[in-house]
This record gives C-alpha cells, structure tokens and sequence, in this order.
C-alpha cells in the first residue's frame, strides 16, 4: 500500500483519487477550493456535459490538443465506462443533441455528488480550503507538498490534477504549471481555447445579443483564403464580436498574428439560385414596397439594417425596381457575411486552457511523468484540450482513471 497525494479536486483529480484509493491505497485529496468540482458545477451551462455517446473512435475528431497521446486513456477508461459509473450511483442519464451526455435532472450537482460519495466510501481523506504552495524534491523524488499554512504532506506517490488557467474563480490559476516546470518539465505555450471571438468592426455592436441558430460559420486565412474551419450550428453576437458553440469551437484555429476572418452563411441550406428564387418570391410579395421593409421574413429583425448598409441597396428603393445585379450581390452577401478577426478573448474567459505540461514528456500509458518516477498527472493541466460535448470532462475522468491505477 502506498501513500498517493492528489493535488486538485476536479474531475480529473477526484476520480484518479478514487482508483487508487479502490487499488488499496491510503489516499489524501487536497483542494484549494472550500467544495469540490467547481468548474464541474458550471460546465454545461449548469447541467454538467459529462460525456457524449458517441463511439469512443469517434472522439479523436474532436480533440485538437494531442488526440493519439489521449488513445490508451479513452480506451480503457471509455464513455461506456462513465456512463455506467453514474448510473451505478443511481444517477440517470440522458443523451441530447450531438450525442452530448447529461444528468436526468440537469443538475451537476448530482454528478459531483457521485463522485463525492464514492470517495467518501473509499475512505479517501479530503483537505478542504488547502492550496498547495509547493514541492518538496530530494534526490530526483517528491518527498511532499507545502501547503499555504506551512503545512507538509509526505507521501509516496503524487498526482497533479489542478487544471489549466481558464475561469480562474474556480480555482484554476495555474499553479500545475509552476509545480511541473520545478520538476523539470516543458509547458508548451498556454492559450485560450473555446473562447469568445473578437471582431473590428465597430457595427457588430448593433446586433448584440442576436442569436442565430443553423448557420454556417467558415474560419479562413485572410492572406490565402484556406479554410481553417467549418461547421453548422448555432452562434451569439456579443458587444465585444460573437459568441456561442459554434465560435467557441472556430477559437480554437485562430492563430496569434494570422490575420482572419469569420464569414457567415445565414442560408447554409439553399444555394445561390436557391436564395435568389426565395428573395424574388419575397419581393413578388412585397412588390410596391420599400427595400427596407421587405426583409423581415428572410432575416432577423436586428440584422435587416446592417445587411441593408452593406449590400449597397437604397433602403428606400422600390422592391420592383432592384435590379439583378443588385439581387446578386444581396445573396452573396447574405452567403458571406464577413467579419475581421481582432483576436480572442482572455484565457481568464476561456472554457478550457490549451497548452500546458508537454505530453512527450508523459507515458500515455501510465499518465506518468518520464521525468520523476513518483509523479502523475491527469486532466487539462496537460498539453490535451478538446471541444464542447463532453469531451473535456471525459478527458478528465479518463486521464484521471489512469493516472490513479498506473501508482
């Protein structure tokens, strides 16, 4: 039986303290926080997205941040796996939209909650209101960790689970990074990931709390007009640019001094003749009106004025005197909405922190540290990140199973 110290009480941490507590060993979980999972009580808008059900194959298409260093992880800890964790806890779950993966009642308080009792039931001690300030290192070995009151905990093996540096309110500060760097290791560059998006146009401003729903949103290279991402959904413009799934998402291939932008297709599901045929049949409707007063089936109330202003159409031309040329250019833009790319939100705002310890310097299989024996680490404080649907806390409790059964 060994002593396993786990720093971080979030996903990731709770469940590598409840496998090693589960594999004999007498297990100390210390967190920061006065409560345990509190990034998880937020996720999923408060319903706690804790996995998806889609074939586990399937998740590495939606893992950006190192997928194959994730494949031991995910396959011997799969969302099957999860899912009859929290039923077996008398949890029920749900499948919605995406194959995203909740609790039945849409509370995450129930998902914490099960993982709460189960290490209660293993005898798992639990340090509240404990933040570790440091580690102690002899000979090439973790001997303990500091906490902020001066107190030492000794042990034999430790795991490092304390997250990245998004949303930092739940405790997420960084402080892995520091731990892991004294021990030797490399922090690739950390930024944020699924993140709101920024935008230079003053205008966008005017559409502030539009939603839009089955869009179509291209991310592309302004220079060489390559698309970096694609994908249909649902997306929000905020007073700073927009927001929502699908943005969140796109962040995660906007590149630091790669100038971009965001072009949005309002109509994903008709084609130019298609969008030109129901804009004729919306002005044979409207026939004697103005321009400005002909668009409130076909868009938005709040977007009518802007896309008036920028297809370069009198707002009080008459419907039956636009010509085709105009039509033309009235569909292209409402196929190609366009924005500039002024840059990402702060890493504070971000969901998940892309970057952290190096996964070359870590056994996939094991979650071990190549560089200290006694270490381990699970969760985002690693180079892994992944978008929106459950992937992420999957992540978390698959790293974390690992990382508490490899001791």
């Amino acid at each position: 039986m060994k002593k396993v110290i786990v720093i971080g009480g979030g996903p990731a941490g709770m469940m590598a303290a409840i496998t090693s507590a589960k594999n004999g060993n007498e297990v100390i979980l210390i967190e920061g926080n006065d409560r345990l999972g509190k990034k998880l009580f937020i996720t999923g808008k408060g319903r706690c997205n804790v996995t998806n059900a889609k074939d586990i194959s399937e998740f590495f298409e939606y893992i950006p941040g190192n997928p194959y260093f994730l494949y031991s992880a995910l396959y011997t800890y799969t969302n099957q796996d999860v899912m009859n964790f929290f039923e077996g806890k008398n949890i029920k779950l749900k499948v919605e939209r995406g194959d995203r993966v909740f609790p039945l009642s849409d509370k995450s308080s129930d998902i914490i909650k099960g993982l709460e009792n189960e290490l209660n039931d293993l005898g798992v001690k639990i340090y509240l209101k404990s933040k570790v300030s440091d580690i102690v290192i002899e000979d090439s070995t973790v001997k303990a960790v500091v906490l902020e009151n001066n107190q030492k905990v000794s042990g034999d093996h430790f795991i490092i689970a304390t997250g990245g540096k998004s949303y930092p309110l739940t405790g997420s500060r960084g402080e892995g990074y520091k731990f892991a760097q004294k021990l030797g290791h490399k922090i690739v560059s950390l930024k944020p990931s699924l993140v709101p998006i920024e935008l230079k146009e003053d205008w966008v401003k005017e559409l502030m709390g539009l939603s839009l729903k089955n869009v179509q949103v291209k991310l592309i290279s302004s220079k060489d007009k390559k698309v970096q991402y694609k994908e249909q959904g649902e997306m929000l413009f905020t007073h700073f640019g927009i927001s929502g799934p699908l943005i969140l998402s796109a962040s995660r291939y906007v590149k630091d001094n790669i100038p971009m932008e965001i072009s949005i297709n309002l109509k994903p599901a008709l084609d130019n003749q298609e969008l030109d045929k129901r804009i004729q049949k919306d002005f044979q409707k409207f026939l004697n009106k103005d321009f400005k007063n002909s668009l409130d089936e076909l868009l938005p109330k709040k977007l009518i004025p802007i896309i008036i202003n920028l297809s370069g159409i009198d707002e009080n031309k008459k419907v039956n005197s636009i010509t085709k040329e105009e039509r033309k250019r009235l569909v292209e833009l409402i196929q190609n909405l366009t924005f500039t790319v002024k840059g990402l939100r702060p890493i504070e705002e971000a969901i998940v922190t892309a970057g952290g310890i190096d996964t070359k310097e870590i056994d996939p299989s094991t979650m071990k540290s190549k560089l200290i024996s006694n270490i381990s680490f699970a969760g985002e404080v690693m180079d892994v990140d992944a978008f929106t649907g459950g992937y992420n806390v999957q992540i978390a409790l698959s790293t974390g199973y690992i990382a508490g059964t490899s001791i």
